[in-house]
C-alpha cells in the first residue's frame, strides 16, 4: 500500500507514490492506495462502519475482503459462474452483492464468511444485476440493467422482479434517509421510484435530455444526487419541490461515472475522462480534483463512512481511499 497527504485542491497526479511525503495542514487530505490481486477487476467497494474492513467486488467470482491496517487481502468464491457488480453494507452488519453470473443476491456473513445465494427466479432470465440498496424494511432492491429491477425480503425469502417502464437500462440505485427506494436509468437517461408496497415505478425526468443517469445517491435532506455519464453532468433533485439544479463537472469533456454524498453532505464524483475522484460542495459550488497517480484507473464506484471515502480503481487494480482531516 502507498500513501501521500496533499493539500486541498492540490492535484494528485502532481506526486509520484511512494515518493511524495508533504507536511500535513489542519485541511490536509491523506489519499493512500492498496494494492489488490492482479487481474481481479475491482468494481464496487464498501467499508464496515468501524472500518477494519474494506469490501470489494471481484468481477472474476469473489467476495474480496481488505484489512487497511495491514494491507492484507482474502478473497472469498462465491460460486461457479460468479460475475460480481455491487457490494454493500447491509442493516445486518454483512457484505450482500449483485452477482450477474450467477443471476442471484449474495450475502457474505462478516464473521464466518459463509456464502447465501438468491436466485433470481428462472423465468426473468438473467438480467445483468448492477447495484443494491436497503430500503427502511429491511428489504435489499436492486436493478438489472437489461430492464428489471427487484426486491429481496430476506426474512422471507420472497423475491420479486419487476420489468421496468422503459426497459433497458436501470443501473444505480440508492435509499433516502426515510426509506424510499430511487433508481438510476443509464440507457433510459432517467430516474425512477419505486413503490415500496406496489413496486411500481415513476419515473422523473432531468433536465438534460439523453443525459446518461448512471448512478444516484441520496443526501441526508433526501435529495437525489445524480451522475450524468454522456453530458458530465452532476444535478440534484429535490421530490419535496420537483426542482433540479445541474452543474458540469471540470475539464472539456468529463465522464461522470460515480456519485456518493458523505455525512457532510459533500458529493464525490469519479470522472473516466480526467482519471480523478472529484469533490463536489453544494454550498460553494466549488469543485476539487484528485487525479489518480496511474492511467486509466476508472473508480467505478464510491462508499465510505465518517470521515473516510473509498473507491475501487478497476483499471489499476487497487483501492483508493481519502481520509479527510480538519
Amino acid at each position: 500500500m502507498n500513501r501521500f497527504w496533499i493539500a486541498l485542491a492540490v492535484p494528485v497526479a502532481a506526486c509520484t507514490v511512494g515518493a511524495c511525503t508533504l507536511p500535513a495542514p489542519a485541511t490536509a487530505q491523506e489519499v493512500r492506495y492498496y494494492e489488490l490481486p492482479p487481474g481481479g477487476r475491482a468494481h464496487d467497494v464498501a467499508v464496515t462502519a468501524d472500518g477494519q474492513e474494506v469490501w470489494w467486488t471481484v468481477q472474476r467470482g469473489g467476495h474480496g475482503i481488505l484489512n487497511p491496517e495491514t494491507g492484507e487481502t482474502v478473497i472469498v468464491p462465491l460460486g461457479e459462474g460468479s460475475a460480481p457488480h455491487g457490494v454493500i453494507v447491509g442493516p445486518d452488519g454483512n457484505a450482500w452483492i449483485t452477482d450477474g453470473g450467477q443471476n442471484a443476491i449474495v450475502r457474505v456473513d462478516r464473521r464466518t464468511r459463509e456464502v447465501r445465494v438468491w436466485p433470481l427466479p428462472p423465468e426473468t432470465g438473467p438480467v445483468n444485476l448492477n447495484t443494491a440498496a436497503f430500503d427502511g424494511r429491511g428489504r435489499i432492491w436492486f436493478t438489472g440493467q437489461t430492464g428489471f429491477y427487484g426486491r429481496l425480503d430476506p426474512a422471507t425469502d420472497d423475491m420479486k422482479v419487476w420489468a421496468a417502464p422503459r426497459g433497458r437500462g436501470p443501473y444505480g440505485i440508492t435509499a433516502t434517509p426515510s426509506g424510499d427506494i430511487w433508481y438510476a436509468s443509464l440507457a433510459g437517461s432517467h430516474i425512477a421510484k419505486v413503490d415500496l408496497d406496489t413496486g411500481a415505478a415513476t419515473i422523473v425526468e432531468p433536465p438534460t435530455p439523453n443525459q446518461g443517469a448512471r448512478r444516484i445517491w441520496s443526501d441526508s435532506q433526501g435529495r437525489l444526487w445524480v451522475s450524468e455519464w454522456n453530458s458530465g453532468n452532476v444535478s440534484v433533485h429535490d421530490p419535496r419541490d420537483g426542482s433540479w439544479r445541474t452543474w458540469k463537472l471540470p475539464g472539456e469533456a468529463p465522464k461522470a461515472y460515480s456519485v456518493y454524498v458523505d455525512e457532510t453532505d459533500k458529493v464525490w464524483l469519479t470522472d473516466f475522462a480526467a482519471n480523478a475522484i472529484v469533490r463536489f460542495d453544494p454550498v460553494t459550488e466549488a469543485f476539487e480534483s484528485f487525479p489518480s497517480d496511474r492511467p486509466g484507473a476508472n473508480v467505478r464506484q464510491m462508499l465510505g463512512r465518517p470521515g473516510e471515502v473509498w473507491g475501487a480503481e478497476s483499471g489499476a487494480d487497487r483501492l483508493v481511499v481519502i481520509r479527510r482531516g480538519g
